[in-house]
């Protein structure tokens, strides 16, 4: 959650700064706030609301240089969203200003000992606690004062410290991303990558456990013992028009229409003459021969893929799939069978939840696969093998590009286990991965279509209530579509199995609910007809996603949106995730939310 940015150099006008921070909001909203320090002077501005309002308050300083500053957009934990709780946070003197993304678990234990101590504090978060904390050990060295402090917190924290004694930008990491950007003369932190990209090439992904001091021109990177450590300086290839709109109204709408490239990149990159080949798998063949149970680990859009690749692994591969829910899969007692593997899957790599999955199942000597678009991730520093999903950025909050990815490489894996492990005949995988090739085609006659799908949405927004329905594979598909819906128009929507619904969510059904209803022509078509006639016989108003030859859930349903068909209709969630989620967009757009920046969401959850 909550988004650093940092800088240390000869001198940074402060709309730089604001534009570095404006590049991480979609990691939180709630407030934001800036630090600016010249000639041992603090300039400090902060206030409830999104950046933009930052940028209208310090409208007369923006073309202001300061050589040393932080910022920091906040998704609230601890205190309401209001300009005493946002960041930055200063000690007693107004001297030390820290910002921080994560959970201080300790600090009320912290914070109670330094008020005996006579510190005062004024907001009711967490992360000043730090800022004191930092005080109480300072004396004339303020590396060394962060050093003693940050051994004394419990949780997750990434730190960008200042102090208007020290010409030195201190930058911390423990389960929460932070990188330091180099130039020549100027160092910079941030929580992610696209804050970097306007000013320099070259980054290091602090590893957990370690401390940057960075100077002007020089910079060093500790253990939390004090202890230097080894670094990697890697060069980032991302362009600055990947992290802009492009021309469209909206990042997700951009992220949207991205996706028959990404897709048709992916399998660019893993198959080449009908041969899937990894080549950071990292998972031997004598494992994956032996490999008998999987357990599929994530949370939000991340799960709903994994669930989809469950049904492939099941069917594929003939193996026992479990699939849990990150922050559940972390504190059940799981019983770790013999050859399993435990595959973690995340957007970002800096999920919480994900990671203390993985570690649980590595704890017990598991090994771990997992599925990121994040390379420097940790995530994927934490695993075994990696299925990188090359989605590129995805500023959205609400995922669209980077689900889709996540299907095509659990996709990918279960043939290529299934080829490893003789569970499908060739004539099959070919036949599999030459329908796959066609999916950014049918992709994008899907999108060519969107105001159609608009027309509709703009109908189906008056509804207050939404109920989406799946069987099989696209059961998957009836979460996400609700989920989608949910994160962007608020909208109370439930995903459900549509066998299922008869079971209680029946009592729901009337003239003013919707009902989107997936029916592809596939082997559960007839047991979905006939869900969808006892939606119609209690007046529901029906949605339904269906094949162009299908007639009989055409003449039962208020309105449809037509996929094509597949010879194989274990892709057809591909399809209906591009019009589950334009479906969603324009629902949103059509009540006028804040579509890339929905309410309470942050981009990446690296909170409990």
């Amino acid at each position: 959650m909550c988004g650093i940015f940092g800088y240390i150099g000869s001198g940074l006008e402060v709309s730089s700064f604001i534009d570095g921070l404006s590049r991480l909001e979609y990691r939180g909203y709630d407030s934001c706030g800036i630090a600016l320090i010249k000639d041992k002077k603090l300039f400090l501005k902060k206030q409830p609301g999104r950046i933009l309002d930052l940028k209208n308050l310090l409208k007369d300083k923006l073309p202001d240089k300061y050589p040393l500053g932080i910022c920091h957009t906040r998704w609230a934990t601890h205190g309401r969203p209001n300009r005493i709780n946002a960041h930055p946070h200063c000690d007693c003197k107004n001297k030390i200003v820290i910002v921080h993304n994560g959970i201080i678990e300790n600090y009320i234990n912290l914070k109670e000992e330094l008020i005996k101590k006579g510190h005062r504090f004024l907001s009711q978060t967490d992360s000043e606690t730090i800022a004191h904390l930092i005080e109480s050990f300072y004396n004339d060295s303020l590396e060394e004062a962060v050093m003693l402090a940050i051994n004394k917190l419990e949780g997750s924290f990434a730190l960008a410290i200042v102090s208007v004694e020290d010409n030195k930008l201190i930058g911390v990491r423990k389960n929460s991303p932070l990188i330091v950007g180099l130039n020549k003369d100027s160092k910079f932190l941030a929580s992610d990558i696209p804050a970097l990209i306007p000013f320099t090439k070259d980054i290091i992904y602090l590893k957990d456990k370690e401390l940057a001091v960075l100077e002007k021109d020089k910079f060093s990177i500790f253990d939390f013992n004090g202890n230097p450590v080894k670094f990697n300086i890697e060069r980032i290839s991302i362009k600055l028009e990947e992290a802009e709109k492009e021309g469209f109204e909206h990042f997700m709408l951009k992220e949207i229409f991205q996706q028959p490239k990404v897709i048709d990149s992916l399998i660019s990159l893993y198959v080449k003459d009908n041969f899937i080949n990894f080549k950071d798998l990292n998972l031997s063949s004598d494992f994956l021969l032996r490999l008998k149970n999987v357990y599929i680990t994530a949370c939000g859009t991340a799960y709903h893929a994994g669930y989809i690749g469950k049904y492939f692994l099941e069917k594929y591969c003939n193996l026992n799939v479990q699939i849990d829910i990150s922050s559940e899969f972390r504190y059940r007692k799981i019983n770790f069978l013999k050859d399993s593997l435990v595959i973690g899957i995340s957007q970002s790599g800096e999920t919480q939840d994900t990671l203390s999955a993985i570690r649980k199942a590595r704890d017990s000597n598991i090994k771990v696969l997992s599925i990121c678009n994040v390379l420097g991730s940790s995530l994927v520093k934490e695993t075994d093998g990696l299925i990188f999903t090359n989605a590129g950025l995805e500023i959205g909050v609400a995922s669209t590009k980077a689900y889709t990815a996540q299907i095509i490489c659990l996709i990918l894996f279960s043939l290529y286990l299934a080829s490893i492990k003789n569970t499908i005949k060739d004539f099959e995988l070919k036949s599999i991965i030459s329908e796959l090739k066609q999916i950014p085609k049918y992709q994008s006659e899907i999108l060519e279509n969107h105001n159609k799908i608009k027309n509709i949405a703009d109908k189906f927004s008056k509804f207050g209530c939404f109920l989406f329905l799946g069987r099989g594979i696209n059961y998957p598909s009836a979460l996400e579509g609700a989920l989608k819906l949910k994160e962007i128009s608020y909208i109370p929507a439930e995903g459900y199995p549509a066998g299922e619904m008869k079971h209680g969510p029946i009592a729901l059904i009337d003239e003013y609910r919707a009902v989107i209803c997936i029916a592809p022509l596939d082997e559960l078509y007839e047991k979905m007809v006939s869900n969808i006639q006892e939606i119609k016989a209690r007046k529901g108003k029906v949605l339904s996603i269906i094949n162009y030859s299908d007639k009989e859930v055409k003449s039962l349903s208020d309105k449809i949106i037509y996929i094509p068909k597949l010879k194989n209709q274990d892709l057809s969630p591909l399809l209906v995730a591009v019009i589950l989620q334009l479906f969603a967009y324009y629902v949103a757009k059509n009540l006028k939310r804040e579509i890339d920046k929905p309410r309470n969401l942050a981009k990446s959850v690296t909170v409990e």
